[in-house]
């Protein structure tokens, strides 16, 4: 009787389990082969879209006029397969799409860590390579700290760092050169540092990388690092 009630209780405690919605490039694409009729949607700009894509991917511009009629026009017996560059915006669609009765996976880590990992994908156009690992060479090269902040222009955690990097630069001109990377323009400085995600800092001396931080990170630990490297 008690292996019953047991059994019963497994049972009902794995209907409340939460299904992971945020996937991994890896489960996405995992996703991606055992969704036969997946949406798959991704929600950057056009011009964005066509320098690489997944295939089979429909354009909708999280901020387009027209965003939120596409989503009200999208099949709602369907899972949609959410993406965007590094995470932000498509976690900001993949909400309202909830909101909307859709069921919804995102990919957290977006298309910067998918191309990082050379996935596949369709482009319309040729994307700019931007920057040679040669020009980016010369700039880590110098007699004193280089930090270098790959960001984006949308990246709210990037806006929020910006301006005590500006300060840094200022503060700490004799010892600190402070270099930002859009990392949108600059694919080939960005796949041969292995970024994958924005922001990115990397410090570096007399040109070799001592320090990485991905994600946010508060004025005052940069500092911390900085100071014990001058």
């Amino acid at each position: 009787m008690r292996s019953i009630v047991f059994s019963a209780l497994l049972l009902v405690l794995a209907s409340f389990q939460t299904v992971n919605y945020k996937l991994t490039t890896q489960e996405f694409e995992d996703k991606l082969k055992t969704t036969a009729d997946g949406q798959i949607v991704d929600v950057r700009t056009p011009e964005e879209f066509k320098k690489n894509h997944l295939k089979g991917a429909m354009n909708l511009n999280i901020n387009g006029e027209e965003f939120q009629r596409q989503v009200a026009a999208l099949d709602k017996n369907k899972t949609v397969l959410v993406y965007c560059w590094s995470g932000g915006r498509s976690s900001r669609a993949a909400e309202y799409m909830r909101q909307q009765g859709l069921t919804v996976f995102e990919m957290k880590d977006g298309m910067m860590r998918w191309l990082q990992e050379n996935r596949s994908v369709e482009a319309s156009v040729a994307p700019s390579a931007g920057m040679s690992m040669e020009e980016y060479s010369k700039l880590i090269v110098k007699d004193k700290l280089v930090l270098v902040d790959f960001n984006a222009v949308w990246c709210a955690p990037c806006k929020k760092m910006s301006p005590y990097l500006d300060e840094f630069s200022k503060t700490y001109a004799k010892q600190l050169n402070v270099v930002k990377i859009d990392s949108e323009k600059h694919a080939t400085v960005v796949k041969g540092n292995a970024v994958a995600a924005v922001p990115t800092l990397i410090l570096y001396k007399n040109g070799q990388e001592i320090w990485r931080n991905e994600g946010f990170i508060e004025k005052e630990k940069v500092e911390e690092v900085l100071k014990k490297n001058f």
